[in-house]
């Protein structure tokens, strides 16, 4: 890497390289982009790279393989993990794709969409839903988060029982290499076995071995019908036997299906004014969806259908089917500002976790007492996409408790869930990513060979190791 005090000529370089509108250095411009989304890491930079081609995110690239200086690709910022935030030393540049926000191309016939990397994901589900098609992929953050930093991220979401993750929404990509190569494989082709599965190194790997640029999509029929409900469950066992009916009887048209208990209810209406959507209290629930490409679908009627069957078997206690899109959104309201509630409501300790959903119940059940027992000084709220196993486990600083003394034993309370969960077969980062928060983890969880591998690809595509640096991998200087 460069020193700070000698990064001025390349800087320089840089900005004659791609043009000075190119390339920033002012430090009000770069201030908020030196933060994660969760204030955790403080970062600063050299300078602000924003590319309007890929040509030029290939002229940049191979400059600063040529001058080993790190790269720090940025999208919207909204990651958990600091995977887009530089580290202290002002060496590296930040490179933010958000100038290259074009959607490319749309075929409805062949279900597909070429996008940028920096369209934020909104802009990719309009496009999508312009043609009369759909794009699966749904987050919290989908106003201000982009594609490529979706791509990197292997995202999730809400969606994921019935689509899948980023992952398998993705038939070709356009990657920008460490040393300035560009890797053309924008197909859109659904069969191709012409050797390795290339592209996939890219997905999920948080800009560490090269810079996606953009990305060929899956598209999908329009929905055209959906079934909304708010049910009370009578716990988490419940809770899977009942999305295994629901799979069953609706011919797996199940889109959603998440689980929230009570304390997440209450911070909602608490701080963020969401509705409570049934007059009783009960520990647990659960929001789930139908969907279908068919208008004429009677998807309300088979959902109470098979809620009233599984109130008669003892699974459901109470339940609102939505009678409107507006009380649809209600529920969804609740759901998606649980994080902005916890923040509210004080300190949090997180924990993107993911387990096998028959083990679900079991893992909650044994996670909850060992956080009784040991962390009196916090309060457990456990939800998300039980349809995939994936559980935001987390704990929120109980009233009266001191922020430092919540946060003080932080370690060890990641440590005692993640080896909880690494037990039950499980992923300590099922849909957040590893960033820099969570290098010690995968170092203690992957296997010695998964781990030799990773750095094999790592040496192998990024030689000098420019890309966001720090992030995902240790690897020896």
């Amino acid at each position: 890497m460069t020193s700070p005090r000698s990064s001025a000529p390349a800087i320089a370089h840089l900005a004659s390289l791609l043009g000075a509108d190119c390339v920033r250095t002012d430090a009000a411009e770069l201030a908020p982009l030196l933060i994660d989304q969760r204030n955790l890491y403080h970062g600063n930079a050299a300078a602000l790279i924003l590319p309007r081609s890929t040509a030029q995110v290939a002229a940049a690239l191979a400059f600063c393989h040529q001058q080993r200086i790190g790269v720090v690709p940025q999208g919207g910022n909204t990651g958990y993990c600091g995977g887009a935030t530089p580290d202290q030393s002002g060496t590296q540049v930040i490179m933010a794709l958000g100038r290259l926000n074009r959607v490319r191309q749309i075929d409805p016939l062949n279900y597909s969409l070429t996008a940028e990397a920096g369209c934020v994901l909104a802009q990719v589900q309009r496009a999508a839903a312009d043609a009369d098609r759909f794009f699966p992929l749904h987050l919290g953050s989908e106003g201000s988060c982009q594609i490529g930093g979706n791509l990197s991220t292997n995202a999730g979401g809400t969606n994921v029982l019935r689509y899948g993750m980023m992952r398998d929404l993705v038939l070709g990509l356009e990657v920008v290499l460490a040393d300035g190569r560009v890797l053309n494989s924008l197909t859109s082709l659904r069969k191709d076995n012409t050797g390795y599965d290339v592209k996939s190194l890219f997905l999920g790997a948080e800009g560490t071995l090269g810079i996606i640029t953009a990305a060929t999509l899956k598209l999908f029929p329009a929905v055209r019908s959906s079934a909304t409900a708010f049910v009370a469950v009578a716990g988490v066992q419940a809770a899977v036997e009942l999305l295994s009916r629901l799979r069953t009887r609706s011919g797996d048209r199940v889109s959603s299906f998440e689980l929230i208990p009570r304390l997440a209810v209450d911070l909602t209406v608490q701080h963020v004014r969401s509705a409570d959507p049934l007059p009783g209290r009960h520990d647990w629930y659960v929001l789930c969806e139908l969907t279908s490409s068919r208008a004429d679908e009677t998807l309300e009627t088979l959902l109470a259908d098979v809620l009233a069957d599984a109130h008669t078997a003892g699974l459901v206690q109470d339940a609102a089917i939505a009678q409107s899109g507006r009380e649809a959104d209600s529920f969804w309201f609740l759901r998606e500002n649980i994080p902005r509630a916890q923040r509210l409501d004080g300190e949090s300790l997180k924990h993107d976790i993911s387990v096998p959903v028959a083990a679900l119940p079991q893992f909650v059940q044994q996670a909850t007492e060992w956080v009784n027992r040991q962390v009196p000084e916090g309060r457990l709220i456990a939800y998300g996409h039980v349809g995939d196993g994936n559980l935001h486990f987390n704990l929120n600083q109980a009233p009266l408790i001191a922020a430092q003394k919540f946060l003080a034993r932080a370690d060890d309370v990641r440590r005692a869930i993640d080896d909880l969960v690494y037990s039950f077969g499980g992923s300590f980062s099922a849909e957040h990513g590893i960033g820099q928060l969570k290098v010690e983890e995968l170092e203690r969880y992957a296997s010695p060979v998964e781990l030799d591998l990773m750095r094999a690809i790592k040496h192998a595509l990024d030689p000098n190791g420019i890309m966001n640096p720090g992030k995902v991998l240790k690897v020896a200087p």
